[in-house]
């Protein structure tokens, strides 16, 4: 429509005008809303109460779509709480620190489908047992330069790791961890998971299980070393 007059000296500008500053316009004159006809990209045109009920339709099948992916995470959510809750519990249950660390590889290789677990001790903890998912570092953390900013700020770390870092923890099977989460685990230790499905673990996903993580297994281990 151009600014040609309508209705004598009225332009379609000012009327425009007038209805964006009186948006409540049509409901003084609500048989308008049917009158009115509005473009339409898709298809014909259609009135204007058609237009608002097609809108309103697209926004309810947004909030649906939205409601179930929310729902869809509550859920998940609560599976990792009682799985989270399940290793703690076992490690309660632990009677010292090998029971402790083997009850930790077999409650995330079970109940979380980890697929590469290691756990990298710093320093010689005695009564650890030796399997190939435990690493022993004498020299503690500054014998792992490779990791040195990640121990030093200490927060889970989730994503695509350095091939560096890959091989000190996984050695051969190196190529085939695609993703990994690191955890420091108090100040005894680290644990890292890693998968080869390459979306498992990324920058983007919260680490907050993670974090209940690493502090269960932290716990656990410090309470084993000093009953032992």
């Amino acid at each position: 429509m151009t600014d040609t007059a309508i209705d004598g000296d009225i332009k379609p500008a000012t009327v425009a005008s007038y209805l964006r500053r009186h948006p409540d316009f049509l409901a003084a004159y609500p048989e308008l809303a049917h009158e009115l006809v509005l473009p339409s990209a898709n298809g014909p045109a259609s009135s204007l109460a058609v237009h608002q009920l097609r809108g309103l339709r697209e926004k309810n099948a947004e909030l649906e779509t939205k409601l179930r992916e929310l729902t869809a995470v509550a859920g998940d959510n609560e599976k990792l709480m009682r799985r989270v809750h399940g290793l703690m519990l076992a490690l309660l249950g632990a009677s010292g620190i090998e029971d402790t660390v083997r009850h930790v590889v077999r409650r995330l290789t079970e109940d979380f489908q980890s697929e590469r677990i290691r756990l990298v001790f710093f320093g010689d903890l005695a009564g650890l047992p030796d399997e190939p998912w435990l690493l022993r570092e004498p020299h503690g953390a500054s014998g792992l330069p490779e990791f040195s900013s990640f121990l030093e700020h200490a927060d889970p770390v989730a994503g695509r790791l350095a091939p560096d870092k890959l091989h000190r923890l996984f050695g051969d099977a190196a190529p085939d961890v695609r993703s990994a989460a690191l955890m420091r685990v108090g100040n005894d230790a680290l644990l890292a998971i890693g998968s080869a499905d390459p979306d498992r673990f990324h920058p983007g996903m919260g680490t907050l299980f993670l974090d209940m993580i690493s502090t269960t297994v932290g716990s656990a281990i410090e309470r084993a070393r000093k009953v032992a």
